[in-house]
């Protein structure tokens, strides 16, 4: 309970709802500076869409195949650097691995990348040499964009046709950058569109040593030693408001915690069910949502899985199909991730395979508890299949395997309809009808791990501290 040793209720200064990575980064932006802190997480773990559970003695992951915006530490400006500074953690506090090389494969074409953006623009030279003087000019225009200006919507593909004729070559470079956040289906704005192309592919991808829970384990360290606290299993009920404030939240089981500020993570449809919002959550209810499955193989077979790549984007057919699925998946397009292949990184005694596909939320929400399980081994099998056109048989070879669905994903994180990216609207400033209520998170708009926690330390620079210092 909330309540100090004397009987009177504790006043929070900020209250968090959620505990994934842009919560837990603005609760140590805020703890750092003296902000009585709580964050309330409805799950038994932390970590949001970037969390982990265990099978079979195994520690799995939901998240982290790949962070975005590797940097050296002499990079003083760039995004992974700012966003240590923010938390007052030091580089070293992190064994970095980069990936090997990634790969974009499209309709019988393919790209390979690594954290040298001179290895993708060769590779264009390579396989769309009458287009590779127009990639170069796309590389200018990118450079000098800045995303962050206030401005009318653009569209990414109409910016890429304009420079480049060839539509493969937009698409290809598309699929990447949509998969790794793009909440909009078909096309994808232009901000949102420069800042994921230097995520990707000018700074590229990397993780540090160990798993999820030990990167959420070194981040609540740091939380709980600047005075914040962490509330798991404490689901919230609805946000109470009064005199055109929100002054608080009510908890599942009835408990009231105050507080003078509010910062919600948990996208916002969720955000407009705790309070009495005055519009409709439908239009912010994203569509893009998908299945992921994790398999184990022993690891003698990684010679034969793609022990040279770190992630592979595959596509089948003409024309990049981004987009909510007619059916309950599909396999045509998607990402295969191998958490393990990343330099320097110590081999585990089990290969793990990580596939991403597209699927339709409604018609999994639809399954009775009697089919749906049926269903979900259905689809983890054509998966499977998919998955080893690109990389080699090795079902027979599978020592686990497990998958979760649209449905899952809302389940334990509350996002409208497993939308795993938000809505493709977003809220920019993090600003809400009630002058002490903010967003935080997908969106908010910042793109990626290291994007979502830039924005939780954002809102708390631009709106928590300046409120409690101007109190």
């Amino acid at each position: 309970m909330c309540f100090s040793t004397a009987g009177c209720r504790v006043v929070y200064h900020l209250l968090i709802i959620g505990g994934g990575l842009s919560g837990i980064a603005a609760g140590i932006r805020a703890a750092r500076f003296g902000l009585k802190t709580l964050i309330l997480e409805q799950h038994n773990h932390p970590g949001g869409l970037n969390s982990y559970y265990f099978r079979q003695g195994h520690l799995l992951e939901t998240g982290l195949h790949a962070m975005t915006n590797f940097a050296l530490a002499r990079q003083k400006h760039a995004p992974l650097n700012r966003l240590l500074r923010q938390l007052n953690l030091r580089r070293r506090q992190f064994d970095l691995h980069e990936q090997i090389a990634s790969e974009i494969c499209f309709n019988g074409r393919s790209l390979l990348f690594t954290n040298d953006p001179v290895v993708l623009e060769a590779e264009v030279a390579r396989e769309f040499p009458r287009s590779v003087d127009q990639f170069r000019q796309v590389k200018e225009r990118i450079a000098n964009h800045d995303p962050f200006t206030a401005g009318p919507r653009r569209s990414a593909r109409q910016f890429l046709a304009d420079h480049l004729h060839e539509q493969e070559l937009v698409d290809m470079l598309l699929l990447p950058l949509m998969v790794y956040g793009n909440a909009e289906e078909e096309d994808m704005d232009l901000d949102q569109f420069v800042i994921m192309f230097r995520a990707i592919f000018v700074e590229g991808f990397f993780r540090p040593a160990g798993t999820i829970r030990d990167f959420l384990d070194l981040l609540l360290r740091q939380y709980h030693d600047f005075g914040g606290e962490l509330r798991l299993r404490c689901p919230v009920a609805g946000l109470l408001t009064k005199n055109g404030r929100i002054n608080g939240a009510q908890l599942a089981d009835g408990e009231v915690v105050t507080a003078q500020m509010v910062l919600s993570t948990a996208g916002i449809p969720e955000t407009m069910r705790l309070v009495d919002w005055p519009a409709s959550p439908q239009p912010y209810i994203g569509r893009m949502s998908f299945m992921e499955t994790v398999v184990l193989v022993p690891r003698e077979y990684s010679s034969s899985l793609s022990s040279n790549r770190t992630i592979l984007f595959y596509h089948e057919g003409e024309e990049l199909r981004y987009r909510r699925p007619q059916d309950y998946l599909d396999t045509s397009w998607g990402v295969i991730c191998f958490p393990g292949n990343f330099s320097g990184l110590e081999p585990a005694d089990r290969l793990q395979v990580r596939m991403t596909n597209a699927a339709n939320y409604a018609l999994w929400k639809k399954l009775t508890p009697e089919s749906y399980p049926q269903v979900k081994r259905q689809w983890t099998e054509a998966a499977i299949a998919a998955s080893e056109k690109m990389i080699g048989n090795y079902r027979s070879s599978i020592v686990y395997q497990d998958s979760f669905t649209p449905v899952t994903i809302e389940r334990y994180t509350r996002k409208a309809e497993g939308a795993v990216y938000g809505s493709s609207i977003k809220i920019k400033n993090g600003m809400t009808p009630w002058p002490n209520l903010y967003l935080a998170g997908t969106d908010q708009g910042f793109l990626g791990i290291i994007g979502s926690m830039l924005s939780g330390i954002t809102i708390v620079n631009q709106h928590i501290l300046q409120q409690s210092y101007a109190d």
